[in-house]
């Protein structure tokens, strides 16, 4: 996701996961979205393929080295627009499908309607995912001013129709520009579609007034099952040296996520909005190298992947840039949540928050960051927090986190995620990466940001963070784990791969307890699951083969035959 925001001095602003963007202080979002894995951008270490813009991004502002976001889809971006925990909204157990009728609760207050009322143009481009059975739960009645892209999971990235995996549901058109469905350029590229749209409404904004723009890619889901992975042959053509196939579209489609940051940073500073804004990539969730919507991602050197309660689904790749903040060319080493985000950028704008209706799980980390006059490098102190990474009373799994203690209890799909599912292709190696620093160096972004530095950025530093981000696994096993049959439990500051547990040690009895006790109170603080199943009249088929309000209009009596062309927008091109 990509967020691009604009902080006013007077009113105030801040931005977040996608695109962003506020008035005197302008603040950005950039979420790579579903699956991106943690080993898919080269600041981590990797040189299979390189994500220039991305990096530049990281090496200017400052690496969000311990990042924590739930492991699916819809509960992340819930936990992103509210500050709470996925128990906290009854988004916890799984992802909205398509054809649910449920969506994120409308008694919530969330990200865009605090800063809709603070005065500001609100603007979503690409995914929503939270719902969309009802008007009332689609984006522009949730506080968007503006929503171009698509209501559900995921879509073709040309033909921008998706079949759920769900039995007897047709495939069905989701595109709309606002509440009307958008048939114009399809068989277009969906990363450049909405690249081109975030360019649009910060143009036609021209620093006139406080911008939040969310800029939320499809970029790198997989589509629909019978073409998974999609990418400009061109784009394919640049890492003909990657061996698996699958592994080289992947690259491509990060490669043009990677352009995408490039010309978002670059057209802000078309408009001047750069000397005010803050601008945050991160990643919704770890990325499925295997299993259902696999698209080869690679979440190494960690076990476990997206769905999961390992370090593999649910630590992230982050990074934050802005002027305002001091201290930049660092790793940020505090563990942070993407529930964060809403107190953080609020106290970036000077935005009061009625805490007591929000009931926030997130916290303000805005002057921990840097963000204020207080901020001390060299004293610099490390946050401890507490975060609820799941607890799924149908899955029976439970993942809590306190400082860098981290207990899990069960897993999914019975274990069969839960080792390292990928290793780095050391003799596949982008030929950039012979000199890497050149190739931060000459990205889009580092051209646009360098002027914005405290200090030259040198080769020296950007090695240096590079080697710094990297994660090592330290030992080997010595006490392996089954969530399945046993409690776990990791110091994760120095067993970042889950290799050693503790909790079959006596000598940290009394925080495995601790631990346990905690998710007890948690769970009696979670709400109902919200999921519901879906019913064959709410299909595409009997509705003009479209994604649509489908408990508010009616189903025909025939049933169409949908397919990735044709209705309903047979007369465009």
């Amino acid at each position: 996701m990509f967020l691009c925001s604009r902080i006013d001095s007077k009113i105030g602003v801040s931005n977040v996961m996608e695109c962003l963007k506020f008035i005197e202080a302008n603040s950005g979002y950039v979420p790579g979205d579903v699956g991106m894995g943690f080993d898919d951008v080269s600041f981590r270490g990797s040189g299979e393929f390189l994500t220039p813009n991305i990096d530049a991004l990281a090496y200017h502002g400052k690496i969000l080295d311990r990042l924590y976001a739930p492991a699916i889809c819809t509960p992340s971006r819930a936990a992103l627009l509210t500050g709470r925990y996925p128990i906290h909204t009854g988004t916890q157990h799984f992802v909205i499908s398509n054809e649910e009728p449920w969506g994120l609760p409308t008694n919530l207050t969330i990200l865009p309607e605090i800063f809709q009322k603070a005065g500001y143009s609100t603007n979503l481009v690409g995914k929503w995912h939270l719902g969309f059975a009802k008007r009332e739960l689609t984006p522009t009645f949730r506080g968007f001013d503006h929503h171009y892209g698509y209501w559900g999971d995921f879509i073709d990235y040309y033909q921008r129709r998706s079949k759920m995996p769900t039995p007897h549901f047709a495939m069905g058109y989701d595109f709309y520009r606002d509440m009307e469905l958008e048939c114009v350029d399809r068989g277009t590229y969906v990363t450049d579609l909405f690249t081109r749209e975030a360019e649009r409404i910060i143009l036609a904004n021209n620093n006139t007034q406080p911008l939040l723009l969310i800029m939320s890619h499809l970029a790198v889901h997989t589509g629909n099952d019978e073409e998974p992975l999609q990418a400009p042959v061109d784009e394919i053509e640049k890492f003909q040296y990657i061996k698996d196939p699958n592994r080289r579209i992947y690259a491509a489609m990060v490669s043009r996520l990677d352009w995408s940051v490039g010309r978002v940073v670059r057209t802000l500073e078309k408009v001047n909005m750069l000397e005010n804004s803050i601008i945050i990539f991160q990643s919704d969730n770890g990325g499925p190298s295997i299993g259902l919507f696999a698209n080869s991602a690679s979440n190494w050197p960690f076990r476990g992947q997206k769905k999961t309660p390992w370090e593999g689904g649910v630590r992230v790749a982050g990074a934050i840039w802005s002027p305002l903040i001091r201290g930049r060319g660092t790793l940020f080493p505090s563990t942070m949540y993407i529930g964060d985000w809403l107190p953080t950028l609020a106290a970036a704008a000077n935005i009061p928050l009625d805490t007591s209706t929000l009931r926030l799980d997130g916290i303000d980390l805005w002057s921990t960051l840097g963000g204020d006059d207080s901020f001390n490098q060299s004293a610099q102190i490390k946050v401890e927090r507490e975060i609820v990474h799941t607890i799924d009373a149908v899955w029976h799994v439970a993942a809590l986190q306190q400082g860098d203690w981290k207990y899990v209890n069960g897993t999914v799909a019975a274990g069969q995620f839960d080792n390292v599912l990928t290793y780095r292709e050391l003799s596949d190696t982008d030929p950039r990466n012979l000199d890497y620093y050149a190739a931060i160096e000459n990205s889009t972004a580092s051209q646009v940001l360098r002027k914005y530095d405290q200090t030259q950025l040198q080769r020296e530093l950007v090695n240096q963070l590079r080697h710094d981000a990297t994660v090592r696994c330290g030992g080997g096993v010595q006490h392996s784990c089954n969530a399945l049959l046993e409690e776990c439990m990791y110091n994760v500051a120095v067993d970042p791969c889950e290799r050693n547990n503790l909790a079959a040690s006596s000598e940290y009895n009394d925080i495995l307890v601790r631990m346990r006790k905690r998710v007890q109170q948690r769970r009696r603080t979670a709400w109902s699951i919200s999921n519901r199943s879906g019913r064959l009249e709410f299909s595409p088929s009997h509705h003009r083969c479209t994604w649509t309000n489908f408990l508010e209009d009616a189903p025909s009596e025939e049933a169409l035959d949908c397919g990735l062309y044709g209705a309903p927008c047979e007369t465009e091109v």
